[in-house]
C-alpha cells in the first residue's frame, strides 16, 4: 500500500474529523484523482509527440492518451485531428504513489523553491503548473533535445476551497507561507 494512501487513512482522515467536526468518515474530503496534462502546440512533427508521451507516461507510470484538435484555426496553423497535447489520469495507488514523489521529491528539489500558491479553483481543486519536466527522478537530462512543461490538476471531492486547502496541507503539500 503506498505511503500517502496509509498517511491518509491512518493521520489526516482523523484529524480532518476532528478540527472539521465531520460526523461520518465519508463526508472526509480525498483526493479523487489526478490529471497530469502537456500540451506540444502546432507542432507538426509527430517525434515531438511521441517523446512527450512517452516521457508524460515515464512519470506517470502509465500510458499517456494523445488529445487531438476539436476545430481547425488557421492563425496557428492548425487543422481539426492534428495531435495538441498528452494527458494522463491517475487514480488509486497509482495517484498516491505520483503525489508521493511529487510532493517529496520534485518539488524540493527545485532551487530556490518558495512553496506552491494557496490557490484552488473555488471548488476544493488544485492545479499546479510545472515549466521543466526533469525535476523528477526519472527523468534521463542526457538524451533530452527539449523540457516539457505540465499541468497537473489534484481533483479533490471538497466543497469549498478551506476544506481542499487543509486536505492537501495534511497531506503534505508545501503551500507558500504568506
Amino acid at each position: 500500500m503506498p505511503y500517502l494512501k496509509t498517511h491518509f487513512e491512518e493521520n489526516v482522515l482523523q484529524e480532518l474529523m476532528k478540527t472539521r467536526g465531520y460526523a461520518n468518515r465519508h463526508e472526509v474530503p480525498q483526493i479523487e484523482k489526478i490529471v497530469i496534462n502537456s500540451g506540444v502546440g502546432t507542432s507538426l512533427d509527430k517525434s515531438a509527440v511521441d517523446e512527450t508521451a512517452a516521457e508524460i507516461a515515464l512519470l506517470a507510470g502509465q500510458k499517456a492518451i494523445v488529445t487531438m484538435s476539436r476545430k481547425s484555426i488557421s492563425n496557428f496553423k492548425l487543422r481539426e485531428g492534428y495531435p495538441v497535447g498528452v494527458k494522463v489520469t491517475l487514480r488509486g495507488n497509482s495517484m498516491y504513489e505520483f503525489l508521493y514523489r511529487l510532493l517529496s521529491v520534485a518539488l524540493p528539489g527545485i532551487r530556490d523553491f518558495r512553496g506552491v500558491p494557496t490557490r484552488l479553483d473555488g471548488h476544493g481543486n488544485f492545479n499546479l503548473g510545472i515549466v521543466d519536466h526533469t525535476i523528477f527522478p526519472e527523468v534521463n537530462m542526457d538524451s533530452k533535445r527539449r523540457t516539457i512543461g505540465m499541468d497537473i490538476t489534484i481533483v479533490t471531492t471538497a466543497q469549498s476551497d478551506e476544506e481542499g486547502t487543509s486536505l492537501l496541507e495534511l497531506m503534505g503539500m508545501p503551500f507558500r507561507k504568506r
